[in-house]
Formats: C-alpha cells, sequence, structure tokens
C-alpha cells in the first residue's frame, strides 16, 4: 500500500525523534560561543543524511560559521524551481535557570509539548523541515530544487549576515526563501508572515559629575538619574507616540492588500493578558493595526547609582538607558539615531549622548506574489479555515539583506504557539503542531514543485 505524504511525514518524524533531542542537547549559545563547532559538525551530518551536498563558509571575517546545504530535485521534480530555506543554530542563553521546570537542554514531553531551549527558536524548526524531505524523499521524490543556509548569530542581531549574503548571492540564488519560523496566533489560526520589522538599538548616557556624590549634595547639584529619567520622558508621549521631530515622516503607508490583510487578523486580548500576565491597561486602542505598521521606542533596562542591598544614600554622577525601536517600511535605522539626538540637542539635553548599537532595516514582501498566495492555499490543506495571512512580524530578523539582494518574496511559517515561551524558561512547542507544520513544509514544496 502506497504511503500519503502525511503518513511518511510521520513516520519521518518518529524516525526522527533522537536527532531532534541530540541537537537540542547541544548548548549553542552564541552570546557566549558555546558548542557552535560542534553544532556546525551535527548539521553537516544530518544534511548528509538526507543526501544533501553541504558547505561550511568560514570565509566571513569575525562570524560564526554558516552551514549551506543543497538538495537537486528528484526525478519527477521541476529542477527549474529552487526554494531556499533561512534557519538559525543558535539560541538565547537559559537563565534563569531556576525558572525552568525541566533540564533546559534536554528535550522533554510535558502534557502533549516538547520543552527545551530552542525547540521553538529556532533548532526545532529546522529539524521539521528535514523531516519534510525525508517524507517526500520517501513518497514522489523532490518536486524542486531545496537549498538551506543555517547562520550561528541570530539571537546576537546577525551581525554577519550582510557581508555572508553579498559574498555567497550566487550560491543563495532562489526562486523564493521560507524563514526560520512562525506558528499559530492566540486564537489558534495558523499564521503565514510576509515581513518583519526593523530595529534600532541604542544607548544615551549622560554624566554629571566626576564621582559619585553624597545624596545630602542634592541640594545644588544635579543627579544623573534624574537627568537620563527627564530626557527619556521628553522622547515618548503619554498616548505612546513618539515625540521626535521627523520621526514619522518616512512611514509607508499600508497598500489596500496589507490594509485588508491586517484588518482580517485577530486579536485575543484575554488569552494574550493571561499568556503574559499583562497588568496594565493596552497602550493603544488598535493593537492588530500596531503590530504590524506602528513604530516603537522601548526602554529595555536602566542603570544609575547604586542598585544593590540595603541602603546607599549616593547622588549617581552617571545613568545609562538600553532603548529600541521597532521600525516598518521605509524606516533608516542609522537616520532614526540621528533624529534622536537632534531632538534632545534642541531641547536641551545636548548633554545626553545617543549611542547607536546595532539596526536591520525592516522587510515586507508583496502579499500579491504567487508563492505567497500558494502558500495561503496548499494551508488549508493541513490547517482548515484558521489561516492567516500576515503582513510582517512585529519582531525581527535579517530578512532584507536576502530579500533585496535576490529578489525573491519571503514567507515565515512554522511551529509555534501563542504559548511558546521562545527567549524564556521553559521554552515549547505542542507536538500537534510540529507535525503538522513538517506535514504542511511537505506540502508547500510540493505544490511550489508543481506549479
Amino acid at each position: 500500500m502506497t504511503m500519503t505524504l502525511k503518513q511518511a511525514v510521520e513516520q519521518a518524524l518518529v524516525a526522527d525523534h533522537d536527532r531532534l533531542a541530540a541537537y537540542l542537547k547541544l548548548e549553542t549559545v552564541s552570546a557566549q560561543h558555546r558548542e557552535i563547532d560542534e553544532t556546525v559538525d551535527f548539521l553537516e551530518q544530518a544534511f548528509k543524511s538526507v543526501g544533501a551536498t553541504v558547505t561550511v563558509w568560514r570565509d566571513v571575517a569575525g562570524s560564526h560559521p554558516f552551514v549551506f546545504a543543497t538538495l537537486p530535485a528528484g526525478p519527477a521534480g521541476n529542477a527549474d524551481k529552487t526554494l531556499l530555506f533561512y534557519n538559525h543554530y543558535d539560541v538565547q542563553p537559559p537563565e534563569p535557570l531556576d525558572e525552568w521546570q525541566t533540564a533546559p537542554f534536554d528535550l522533554t514531553e510535558v502534557d502533549g509539548k516538547y520543552v527545551a531551549r530552542g525547540v521553538s527558536d529556532d533548532k526545532g524548526e529546522l529539524m521539521a523541515r528535514l523531516s519534510a524531505v525525508k517524507a517526500l524523499q520517501a513518497t514522489s521524490g523532490l518536486p524542486c530544487n531545496l537549498k538551506f543556509v543555517v547562520e550561528g548569530e541570530e539571537e546576537i542581531g546577525s551581525p554577519h549576515i550582510a557581508p555572508m549574503v553579498q559574498q555567497h548571492a550566487a550560491e543563495l540564488a532562489a526562486d523564493v526563501i521560507v524563514w526560520e519560523t512562525g506558528g499559530k496566533d492566540a486564537d489558534e489560526n495558523f499564521d503565514i508572515t510576509c515581513g518583519v520589522k526593523g530595529i534600532m538599538s541604542f544607548e544615551l548616557r549622560v554624566k554629571t559629575a566626576e564621582k559619585d556624590l553624597h545624596s545630602s549634595l542634592a541640594a545644588y547639584a544635579d543627579n544623573a538619574a534624574w537627568r537620563l529619567t527627564r530626557a527619556l520622558a521628553s522622547l515618548r508621549g503619554l498616548d505612546n507616540r513618539v515625540l521626535v521631530e521627523g520621526f514619522y515622516d518616512d512611514v509607508r503607508a499600508l497598500t489596500v492588500e496589507e490594509q485588508r490583510a491586517t484588518a482580517a487578523l485577530p486579536f485575543n486580548e484575554t488569552t494574550t493578558r493571561e499568556n503574559f500576565g499583562l497588568k496594565r491597561p493596552l497602550v493603544t486602542t488598535d493593537p492588530v493595526a500596531a503590530l504590524v505598521n506602528a513604530t516603537t521606542m522601548t526602554i529595555n533596562g536602566l542603570s544609575s547609582g547604586y542598585e544593590g542591598e540595603g541602603v546607599k544614600t549616593v547622588l549617581p554622577k552617571q545613568a545609562t538607558a538600553k532603548l529600541d525601536c521597532r521600525l516598518v517600511p521605509n524606516q533608516e535605522p542609522k537616520k532614526l539615531a540621528q533624529l534622536i539626538q537632534a531632538q534632545l540637542v534642541r531641547i536641551g539635553f545636548e548633554d545626553v549622548e545617543v549611542v547607536y548599537l546595532l539596526g536591520e532595516k525592516p522587510f515586507r514582501s508583496k502579499l500579491t506574489d504567487p508563492f505567497i498566495q500558494l502558500a495561503v492555499k496548499t494551508a488549508a490543506k493541513v490547517y482548515g479555515d484558521r489561516v492567516k495571512l500576515v503582513p510582517n512580524a512585529a519582531g525581527t530578523g535579517p530578512q532584507v539583506f536576502f530579500g533585496e539582494t535576490l529578489q525573491a518574496p519571503i514567507v515565515a511559517f512554522g511551529t509555534t504557539w501563542a504559548g511558546s515561551d521562545p527567549h524564556a524558561p521553559n521554552e515549547n512547542i505542542r507536538i500537534a503542531d510540529y507535525q503538522q507544520d513538517a506535514w504542511y513544509t511537505a506540502e508547500v514544496l510540493r505544490d511550489f514543485g508543481v506549479e
């Protein structure tokens, strides 16, 4: 009896369970340069096990290695079509360790979920894609050419993606690109996401004295912490709108198709509040529109003076804040940093310095692209009518370097759900979602090869 593609996927996932566990066992924390080479060696063997030709790129100065793998279309496949998968092999640090209910790097099944660091972001996703490849090989063969590029620095901002794409554009060339991950929203809709917001991370620094002072001297001496907080308060209004002159000038309005897709997206405030434990009112009356096409300015952390146990009556000499802005199409990270500095000078905070840390431009594919429409159509086979087309994610990734250089549409889909907690303790995916995603991946590849 001939296996269906779904049955082949299920069989492959069972056979590949140990491989998933072994991959997650590797503590590939890029911020700490842990087990990078061991992970690269593992991936070489994993790709070779499905018949791929594998090359490890070590020619980008200062970068962790990139793993590049290719698989040709099968005898009955379409050798004129190529799909590129982007994934990353690095993960976030597991801390705080005392909040984990299982060992962070041991794949554990808990209440129908896989729990481990990296299982949702992004190691599990890559393993599901390899299982989909195996299932196709066991049935009708690969329907198109496949390429995989896997980086090891996504969790630290992908600082070497741009030169890698430039140096290897010819090898990476593809008709379409499938991004690292995605999944289901709080209403259990399967999201097909077509872009990402950009980011600009920066610090504000101010120094009011050469040394910390006794707090009694606050009678006449300025306080760096107060100075910084007043500067921060000048940048954003009570309505959540950024007050920097020119900040919104380059924002591109949504197209008709993007407006239609955004209007169709749900937002389950009750579930969202439960998942994140929100204790304050939302800062917008239209969270869906804000997630898609609103810019933000967020204080990530503040540091000044004495922060230890007990009391120390000190007047701090300096203060620092870390911030980020999430950007939408047409906004340029470095330009915004310059606008913020100019604003601070203009309103009397010339002593508050803006230090640019990193930036990534936003990217959004055209929702009318044939591959995006195919991805939506194919999703109905697996997810029924619970499918949503999302113009872009609220988060950030280095899509722009691929999209602009390779001139190919990018879509993202995957195994996550609203409670996956990808950067938090007890990161998880639901096993049923993992199985669905692998099946959907195989179906997308087959339909792409046919059409």
